[in-house]
């Protein structure tokens, strides 16, 4: 359980907003005086999704049910703020795991009822698009954002705080999903290193110890001849448990035995993984400069969000790619990567400013929750018409993965 308590000078004309999560398997609550991060709490149920493999939607909606209430109130006791003094209260209702959504869609409406205050429903991943916005006041729009995590890829070009254009997303995985899948089919958290670690830190760690990538393991080029920008991860992951299962069969190992070149192995993964983000990533940005979108636009960002954005290997090859577009590659601090409160409370602190989806007490009833949801308008079917052909920029970190 993470809790926090941090400064309490701030303006009396920013909004007082608290923020709830709870779209998948982390509960968490946020107190926000405009930009000013006042308190917030984090209840995490990584240890139990380790033991089950994974993510249970009942054992998660059990967890957030046990939590939630503790969360927030113990949020608003280190904030030394009362629920009457709130302007607001933002909660996630879209997109996630739909078990996990209602638990908070029905505590957003019962503090709602009780203190009589606004609710303002959150899009978790419009949140997490612009939480760096509360890091850096200098950021401003337009921008790109690619968001990367365990359950989403979405690529998209980001107009206003309510203003999305889709430029590409996952048909198939996640990556975060990819990498999770892989690395528990290797049984990394056999080794006392990676046995408290996510499959996606495992596997940038294992990365990072390799000093010399060899060429033993080859993964394909996701997509290479669809110029698009949609991203596959299936490919990848069905060919690396097809070359781990002929490995252990070659080697005969042992059942709970992991590969003796597991090192490389991991590197070869992360690094065809990041190749493929980046090439798609590319297009997009030719194709917004194609469009002419960023033609004023004197600072060009792209954003990198979502729990994988924390993956330094990732974030460097991103941002060495963007260096040679003229674009700068800006993450959340890692923390404000993954799930939180904070970042549902600054979109809600962000659309109350605007008056955006504000609902009154009386009005409550008509808000709901959707598993599933567009991130913003669809621009897929305009990328593939330009049948975009891209001159792949030499990436540094990618160095030792470039394959014929």
């Amino acid at each position: 359980m993470l809790v926090r308590t941090l400064k309490r000078n701030f303006s009396s004309r920013s909004p007082l907003i608290l923020g709830i999560e709870s779209s998948c398997d982390d509960t968490g609550a946020a107190v926000l005086k405009g930009r000013t991060l006042i308190s917030e709490c984090l209840a995490s149920q990584m240890k139990s999704h380790l033991s089950f493999g994974g993510i249970i939607p009942t054992v998660a909606q059990d967890f957030h049910r046990s939590n939630i209430d503790y969360v927030v109130t113990k949020c608003l006791e280190n904030a030394k703020i009362e629920p009457t003094e709130l302007d607001g209260i933002g909660f996630t209702n879209r997109p996630g795991l739909a078990l996990s959504l209602l638990v908070g869609i029905r505590y957003a409406r019962h503090m709602s009822r009780k203190y009589n205050k606004p609710l303002i429903p959150i899009h978790h991943m419009h949140a997490h698009s612009l939480t760096p916005r509360m890091e850096n006041e200098d950021i401003k729009f337009p921008f790109m954002c690619l968001l990367i995590s365990g359950g989403h890829c979405l690529l998209s070009y980001v107009k206003d705080i309510d203003s999305f254009l889709l430029l590409g997303e996952s048909i198939d995985d996640a990556p975060g999903e990819c990498l999770d899948k892989i690395a528990r089919r290797l049984k990394l958290t056999n080794l006392r290193q990676f046995s408290n670690k996510n499959g996606g830190q495992s596997i940038e760690e294992a990365a990072r110890m390799c000093t010399e990538p060899t060429d033993k393991y080859h993964f394909p080029l996701m997509l290479k001849y669809y110029r698009d920008c949609q991203f596959s991860f299936a490919g990848l992951k069905n060919t690396a448990l097809r070359s781990i299962k002929n490995e252990e069969r070659k080697l005969n190992l042992d059942v709970d035995a992991v590969l003796p070149d597991y090192l490389d192995f991991c590197a070869n993964v992360l690094g065809a993984l990041t190749r493929h983000l980046c090439h798609r990533t590319q297009r997009a940005i030719e194709f917004c400069e194609g469009q002419h979108w960023f033609d004023n636009v004197e600072e060009r960002r792209l954003i990198i969000s979502g729990g994988v954005a924390c993956n330094d290997f990732i974030y460097t090859a991103l941002s060495q790619m963007c260096e040679n577009l003229n674009f700068k590659a800006i993450r959340p601090s890692k923390k404000l990567c993954m799930d939180n409160g904070i970042m549902i409370g600054w979109n809600a602190v962000e659309k109350f400013k605007r008056n955006l989806d504000i609902y009154p007490p009386s009005k409550i009833d008509d808000l709901d929750f959707y598993a599933k949801s567009p991130l913003g308008d669809s621009c897929i079917d305009n990328v593939k018409e330009k049948n975009m052909s891209c001159n792949w920029i030499k990436i540094p970190i990618l160095k030792p993965f470039a394959r014929p």
